[in-house]
């Protein structure tokens, strides 16, 4: 009893009382009794068991049609009280319609949110009201909605400005706010209170009920039928391909029906998969139960009565008529909301309460339904929507719990709609208020995270897989306080003062819980033996990120809720502190004088956690207070004088050094999960919480206590100190005893310690740390990113931290510190740093990496290489601080630091010695900078003495007993060590600073004479800077003048041992310079380069060599040498044809000798470029074959290349292929002394093809066992018909020529490969033409020179092509190609012999040149007159040309001339030339032309015409000559015609042809137009293709990527109304949407129709 396709029919019994039934009767009935409720509960069990579920397939449309008539209308006539449809018109009419849009999204319509007026990212527009509002000319992000949200139009909490739309917008008359019930009559209302109440009280009651084989009281049915259903309900547990398997075993159905369930099940959420009696649904749910139950959960499946099921169904119904009702009217909407929200006689919850709290028990269909109704109810009326958000936030406790168990997506839960409550900000401060939202949503959240460990902290270490799956679901909870915080107040309550200090106590015990979470212990010994987890922490670390910062912006917008805040963080902080002893022993440190007490603590020994919310937290609030001066306007209300500052930067200075070890190389053995915390902890995601807090932190304390103290205490931290605090402390690690892995470690702690002071004290683009504002920080983002290289917009959006609202800021600073360089025509877009701003460039910006640094540090060097200044890189000039945190500047002056700068600079004195390194030096002269610059700043802002004496301590000298010498003294000592070359510039641009204050200080001490001293002073350092820049430019000179005679020296002596290689190449180059001077030359035309004809410029024969990509083996390409090939990809294309409906051929029967103007279908040949040998290819190919043959035996997988078909992969670069081309050497060619003329040759080829006509039938008579009736033609002088030429290649050229050749036979006519096929060499030659063409007008629409642009692999393919096809008749049989010759040149030159040849309309004319070209080799070889083959490429050539001129004069004059133009005297020949020629034609075709008296048009149309034609041929005889093409081929510009006529020894004026071989020309022209399909083609019969050729192109796209997608939104695929199979798909060629079906099966597709598209389309 599987699903049977055909549809059930609607009972005969139902039928009849269908006809006798009268709705209006019925509602009138209804209106008289006393029982509403149960009358129309008899009603539904009458009715509805008839309409639903009668059998085991349904009938939706008789089901809507009698759901409408039998059961909704009665509902209708009883609410209206009249004819409904007249009824709700009038509701309509009268109705004041919501200034709030609600339109619900579907799966994938796209949305539109305004960046600049969104009051947060959840604010959306759907496309219609998007389009007519303010918002378009805005910066918007556009998306796709996931489904179940609804636009936010009309609503003035959503946007800063331009609420509405213009559809929506209000009436200014209507200003006030009235009751939408006051437009009703009470007994209006009261008939509808009774109809919502019963109708929605019978759909939650049947929707929530849970027995499967009863029904509510007064539902019972009249007759009970023995009918069920066994019921599939949807889980996320289980697969399709178990789903589909196990059906297939319980219900025996195909697997066609399977999959129909499956994707039912899982869009639905149920389908019923048996119907009959109860045994028999019985059995089926046994055998799905019993299958499912293995490995986890079995499926949800029940056995339901029939009249169950129907009544449920129709509850759907019923939900959805209400929702469709209320539309008419906010009236009736009202009135739903009232009887929603009412609450029990007896104060039982609501029935939204009820359908709320029963939400994950239904199923996916049901929650959808009744969801898009609240939407549309509850959350459409302002007054009730309050309401329902209360209701909704005293349940949220139980629906988040429900929501944990359940296993359904969020999208389809009842939680999901706290966005559309809770990021309303009046309603969201209400709930906070008055429901205590915050306090609950985050004691909601930590009630589901139960695993801590023992002093109370998160432990992620052993999640099942199950507690892995909740923490995934619990982590909606931070979306929905996200939701709640996202619009900060403007003013505050007390009440929301006290509600929100509630939720922060809340929020701290969260943070309270992370604090000190996930430990590590540095590994010693052996490696760590199980990566610990640590991806939940971090996961949770960042959902967290944006709620700690917008908790500092409520905080920061009330100065009473921030001095609150300050201190129940630092209470917290404390008790912290006081947990996390860990045997710690105060200790006492004691360095140059100054003494410090603290613990005894080793990062790399004991336990330490990167996770320090709390004091990160802390440090946030702290810059609040300076930055809203809260600190210095209540000093009294702050505990800043009970602060512990040691305390305050333990934490964080332990985490900083944690990452300096990992930096170090210390904690190798701990894994890869240490390296990925300290990548997130920088990382751009977490550094704003994690990393600049724990900086700020530092900043902090040390701006609070002594600086000489907090630097001992980081010396101690960084395990340091022992080295720094005695002289004789380094001697330890002297070369003779220490470790080089202990000294390497050291230099890099000391390297990463002076990096954090110069952080600690230059971090002050900060609001509230120093004097600057917000978007300061931002530009000096952009600007370190730019330092780096320029970027384009997604490289700096993705450098940057994003906000709550998903914004960087980057567009508000962008413009005045970079420059945009639009993109070419391939590449994109970038930002360009300004140079005025390059001055800003800190090598230490604290959110460079090692790799940004290095690359940023480079560039900023080369630039200033480039400019010609010197490398140094100072650090920049610094904001001031803020008096909070103004103290800090000491530290770049206190002993301690001056100990340790002095300690670095004395050893680097070293020469040798692995105890100091560059880079620690680097850091030593940059934090001297930044004080010599602070010292500058004071000095010229200050009017008071200056308290900074920096420049005086450095010029002390050490103390007794040491004496050592002072840091400048260190300085000019390293100024001149010739192993610190790369610093020079750094510390003269340091003494220079030193000598310039020195200078400012006796200027403001002593009298102006001081001031000449000082300017003296600088003087001649600047003379000294001076100098010492012109020695090393002589230095650099001397040294390059010695490099260059070191290379002179060798080249000539490379020359003398290879000098007869050299004699004939300075003899080709002097012959090739000598034809290039003289080709510039007047009064030498004969010397210009041409590449066709007895006149063709010699080419010198030059060795090719190249290398094998398999075998890299060196090659040299000969024809009697092994072969060397070309992967490359040959494919039929109709992209140059306008004409792409025209059916393909019969292949068999299809002769493709003459290729059609329209180029219909080509045979395009391209390739990598990449050289094998023969042998080393097909071992190559025959590996993929077998690897392919052994894959077939295994479970296959979808390759992107066809191994059955010859498709293969490129073996370096992968690209597809299915041949290979066999490089051929250029052919040798012998001078003609005397090359006849026209004439002679036309009539010597004529003798030698009627010879072949008489050879050839002698040959078909021997065969045939006949005589031949007709004369012999005797052959001419020196035509030897019994001469047999030989190949001269060798035989695995000649194998590669066979292979090539069938391949483009195989492709070009989608047939069998036959060798044998006398249309192979036809192929090879019409691919030739074809790929010239295609590259031909490639170079015309990219605006690219005739030679020189194309990439080498292009060049290469194309030598390669015509070379192959000059040879490939070798490959073939002789009279075979001789009999194709004789067909081509019957296209020109008539032939009585020949029958069928085309006119010349119907031939392409580059396609039969190159064809003749190509196949007179094998007529020619038989030729031992000594006319050479040039003679005859050249005659072609004028013939052709000749014949396509004729051509455009036939297709390509327009019928209207606008007004004729003045010409020179040079052009007035070829104007009245062509007038001449013109007027021939119309002689012979008499009215089938138009008469034309303009040559000026006429030759400007010849010329247009014939030039691409001209291009192609100069790329072909190029490649087969080798030639090289003249200059002016090489650019765009003028001279191109003359230099093409040139070139192909052609002349400018091409009617010369013509006329200087009248006699000849004249009978030609007369057989041409005499061809009866001329007249016909003409007379428009036929197909004309004018020329030139357009190019085909791809459509037009809107310039606003938006109006693509809006256009795409409204396609609905026509095989599935399903949201979810919307894939839809434009093609650029047609313009025709199609779409990508995919069935609900992953992984299954149906037969798309856009791959048939595209064949038809494009190919």
């Amino acid at each position: 009893m599987a699903a049977a396709e055909s549809d059930r029919e609607v009972p005969s019994a139902l039928c009849s009382e269908f006809l006798n039934f009268s709705a209006k009767d019925t509602a009138s009935r209804w209106l008289q009794v006393s029982d509403l409720p149960r009358e129309v509960y008899q009603h539904l069990a009458c009715y509805v068991p008839q309409i639903y579920c009668q059998g085991p397939n349904l009938n939706p449309q008789s089901e809507e049609l009698l759901t409408q008539l039998l059961l909704q209308s009665p509902l209708e006539w009883y609410l209206c009280g009249e004819e409904p449809s007249t009824g709700l018109a009038k509701l309509e009419q009268i109705n004041q319609p919501s200034q709030l849009c609600g339109h619900v999204f579907k799966v994938g319509e796209p949305t539109y949110s305004c960046r600049e007026c969104a009051a947060d990212p959840t604010c959306v527009l759907c496309m219609q009201c998007f389009l007519g509002s303010v918002h378009k000319e805005h910066r918007y992000r556009m998306t796709t909605s996931g489904g179940g949200g609804f636009c936010d139009c009309g609503d003035t909490e959503a946007w800063k400005e331009g609420p509405y739309c213009q559809k929506h917008e209000p009436n200014i008359s209507d200003s006030s706010q009235e009751d939408p019930l006051a437009h009703l009559t009470p007994d209006m209302i009261a008939r509808t209170y009774n109809v919502f109440s019963i109708v929605l009280k019978y759909a939650v009651d049947m929707l929530t009920w849970e027995k499967e084989d009863e029904l509510p009281q007064g539902l019972e049915p009249p007759e009970r039928a023995d009918t069920y259903y066994c019921m599939l309900f949807n889980d996320e547990v289980h697969t399709y391909e178990q789903v589909i398997y196990t059906l297939q075993k319980a219900v025996n159905c195909t697997q066609k029906e399977a999959v129909s369930f499956a994707t039912t099940v899982d869009r639905d959420g149920r389908k019923s998969v048996r119907y009959g009696d109860f045994q028999f649904c019985e059995q089926a749910k046994s055998i799905i139960v019993r299958n499912t139950s293995r490995q986890s959960k079995p499926l949800r499946v029940q056995v339901m009565h029939s009249s169950v099921v129907a009544h449920q169904c129709f509850a759907l119904k019923a939900l959805g008529w209400m929702g469709h009702v209320i539309r008419h009217s906010d009236a009736l909407r009202r009135v739903l909301c009232q009887v929603g929200l009412q609450r029990g006689p007896d104060g039982e919850g609501s029935l939204v309460d009820t359908l709320m709290l029963c939400d994950s028990k239904m199923w996916k269909g049901a929650r959808n339904v009744y969801h898009q109704l609240l939407m549309s109810s509850l959350l459409m009326d302002l007054k009730y929507k309050k309401l329902f958000a209360i209701q909704f936030a005293k349940n949220y406790r139980r629906l988040q719990t429900d929501f944990m168990e359940d296993d359904h997506e969020r999208l389809v839960s009842i939680t999901s709609l706290s966005v559309q409550l809770f990021t309303v900000p009046t309603m969201a401060r209400m709930l906070i208020t008055e429901e205590n939202l915050m306090t609950t949503i985050i004691r909601t959240f930590v009630d589901h995270l139960r695993h801590r460990d023992l002093q109370g902290r998160f432990q992620f270490e052993r999640y099942t897989a199950q507690q892995a799956f909740k923490f995934r679901r619990v982590q909606s909870l931070i979306g929905d306080l996200k939701y709640v915080l996202i619009s900060r107040p403007t003013e505050w309550s007390d009440k929301l003062r006290e509600k929100f200090l509630e939720g922060l106590d809340a929020f701290l015990e969260l943070l309270k819980c992370m604090q000190g979470m996930d430990p590590v212990v540095r590994q010693v010994g052996q490696h760590i033996e199980m990566e610990p987890e640590w991806e939940a922490a971090f996961t949770l670390q960042m959902k967290l990120t944006h709620i700690i910062s917008m908790i500092q912006e409520w905080c920061s917008s009330d100065e009473r809720v921030l001095i609150e805040a300050y201190k129940k963080c630092l209470t917290i902080l404390t008790h912290c502190h006081s947990g996390f002893t860990d045997g710690e022993q105060p200790i006492t440190l004691s360095m140059c004088g100054h003494s410090v007490d603290t613990i005894r603590y080793c990062v790399s020994q004991e336990k330490v956690s990167i996770h320090l919310p709390v004091s990160r937290l802390l440090a946030g609030l702290h810059v609040l207070l300076s930055k809203s001066e809260v600190a210095y306007r209540f000093p009294e209300q702050l505990p800043l004088s009970e602060l512990s500052p040691p305390m305050l930067i333990e934490h964080p200075l332990r985490c900083l050094v944690l990452c300096a070890q990992v930096h170090a190389g210390m904690w190798r053995r701990n894994g890869f999960s240490l390296v990925n915390q300290i990548y997130y902890y920088h990382n751009v995601k977490c550094r704003v919480e994690m990393f600049d807090k724990d900086l700020i932190m530092l900043q902090a304390g040390a701006s609070m206590m002594d600086a000489n103290h907090f630097l001992m205490i980081m010396l101690s931290r960084f395990e340091l100190f022992h080295i720094f605090s005695s002289i004789d402390g380094r001697k330890r690690y002297s070369r003779e005893n220490a470790n080089k892995d202990v000294v390497q470690q050291n230099n890099t702690l000391i390297e990463e310690m002076l990096h954090l002071i110069i952080m600690v004290v230059g971090e002050r683009f900060v609001a509230g740390i120093g004097q600057v504002h917000v978007c300061e920080e931002i530009k000096r983002e952009i600007i370190h990113q730019l330092c780096i290289r320029p970027m384009a917009h997604s490289e700096l959006v993705k450098a940057l931290p994003e906000n709550e609202n998903k914004e960087t800021g980057m567009e508000r600073v962008i413009d005045s510190v970079a420059s945009f360089k639009k993109p070419g025509v391939t590449g994109r877009g970038l930002y360009e740093l300004r140079p005025a701003c390059a001055k800003q460039f800190n090598l230490y910006f604290h959110h460079f990496s090692r790799a940004d640094q290095s690359k940023a540090e480079e560039a900023q060097r080369k630039l200033k290489r480039q400019q010609g200044e010197d490398t140094a890189l100072p650090p920049p000039v610094l904001p001031q601080f803020c008096a909070l945190f103004g103290s800090l500047v000491k530290l770049l002056q206190c002993d301690v630091l001056l100990s340790i700068l002095h300690t670095v600079l004395q050893w680097s004195l070293e020469t040798s010695g692995g105890h100091w390194s560059e880079s620690m030096l680097q850091r030593v002269l940059h934090l001297i900078g930044m004080a010599l610059l602070e010292e500058h700043q004071q000095l010229e802002n200050s009017e008071e003495e200056a308290t900074f004496s920096f420049t005086l301590k450095i010029s002390r000298p050490g103390e007794a007993p040491s004496n050592s010498a002072s840091i400048l003294a260190l300085l000019e000592t390293l100024q001149n060590a010739p192993h610190l070359e790369v610093h020079k510039d750094t510390i003269r641009w340091i003494l220079k600073t030193v000598a310039s204050i020195k200078t400012m200080r006796e200027r403001t001490a002593t009298t102006p004479v001081a001031d000449h001293a000082g300017q003296g002073q600088e003087e001649t350092v600047r003379d000294k800077d001076k100098a010492e820049r012109k020695r090393k430019a002589e230095m650099a000179r001397l040294r390059r003048e010695k490099i260059m005679a070191q290379m002179s020296e060798m080249q000539r002596h490379f020359i003398n041992e290879n000098k007869e290689l050299f004699q004939q190449t300075s003899l080709d180059e002097l012959e090739a310079s000598a034809s290039t001077s003289v080709e510039h030359s007047p009064t030498s035309a004969d010397a210009a380069l041409v590449c066709v004809g007895p006149r063709r410029t010699r080419v010198c024969e030059r060795k090719q060599v190249v290398t094998c990509i398999l075998c890299q083996e060196e090659q040299e390409i000969r024809p009697d040498g092994r072969a060397m090939v070309l992967a490359a990809f040959v494919q039929r294309s109709t992209v140059m044809s306008k004409n792409r409906q025209r059916p393909p051929p019969d292949p068999e029967k299809y002769d493709p000798i003459f290729m059609h103007p329209d180029l219909s279908i080509g045979t395009h040949t391209g390739s990598c470029g990449h050289i094998m040998h023969s042998h080393c290819w097909q071992r190559y190919f025959e590996a993929v074959q077998a690897k392919e043959q052994r894959r077939q035996q295994r479970l296959r997988v979808h390759t992107s290349y066809d191994v059955e078909n010859g498709e293969f992969l490129c073996p370096l670069c992968e690209c597809l292929s299915n041949t290979v081309i066999p490089l051929l050497p250029l052919k040798k060619t012998s001078s003609s002394c005397d090359p006849p003329t026209l004439g002679p040759w036309l009539k010597t080829i004529g003798q030698q093809v009627r010879s072949l006509h008489s050879a050839h039938r002698k040959a078909k008579a021997t065969s045939a066992e006949c005589l031949d009736s007709e004369p012999d033609c005797p052959a001419p002088q020196g035509f030897r018909l019994d001469h047999t030429p030989t190949s001269p290649y060798s035989d695995s050229i000649k194998e590669m020529l066979t292979t090539f050749g069938t391949a483009t036979y195989k492709v070009g006519l989608k047939v069998h490969p036959n060798e044998q096929d006398p249309r192979v060499a036809i192929l090879c030659w019409g691919s030739c033409a074809y790929t010239i063409q295609s590259i031909e007008r490639l170079l015309v629409d990219e605006e690219k020179p005739l030679f020189g642009s194309l990439p080498c692999r292009q060049d290469d393919c194309l030598s390669s092509l015509v070379r192959f096809g000059s040879a490939c008749w070798t490959a073939g049989c002789l009279s075979t190609v001789q009999t194709h010759f004789i067909r081509l040149l019957a296209a020109l030159v008539p032939d009585p012999q020949v029958n069928g040849s085309p006119c010349i309309l119907d031939v392409d004319m580059f396609h039969l040149l190159v064809s003749l070209v190509l196949s007179h080799s094998s007529v020619h070889c038989l030729d031992d007159s000594g006319v050479t083959v040039d003679v005859g490429q050249l005659h072609f050539l004028h013939l052709v040309t000749m014949a396509h001129v004729v051509q455009i004069l036939l297709t390509s004059v327009p019928v209207e001339m606008t007004m004729e133009q003045e010409s020179g005297g040079a052009e007035r020949e070829e104007e009245e030339a062509v007038c001449r020629l013109y007027n021939s034609l119309r002689t012979h075709l008499g009215s089938a032309l138009c008469e034309v008296s303009s040559g000026w048009h006429l030759w400007r149309c010849v010329k247009a015409g014939i030039l691409p034609y001209l291009r192609a041929t100069a790329i072909f005889f190029h490649h087969l000559n080798g030639v090289t093409p003249p200059p002016e081929l090489h650019v765009v510009g003028p001279g191109q015609w003359e230099a093409l006529c040139g070139y192909l020894s052609l002349p400018c004026n091409l009617l010369q042809l013509f006329y200087s071989h009248q006699d000849l020309m004249e009978p030609l022209l007369q057989g041409w137009c005499s061809h009866p399909a001329v007249k016909q083609c003409l007379q428009g019969s036929g197909t004309l293709v004018s020329f030139p050729r357009e190019s085909n192109q791809l459509i037009e796209l809107p310039e606003d990527y938006s109006a693509l997608i809006n256009q795409a939104s409204s396609f609905t695929c026509p095989r599935s109304g399903v949201d979810k199979s919307r894939a839809p798909t434009l093609c650029l060629v047609c313009v025709l949407t199609l779409c990508v079906c995919v069935s609900g099966v992953p992984g299954r597709a149906w037969t798309s129709r856009v791959r048939p598209h595209c064949a038809w389309c494009v190919y």
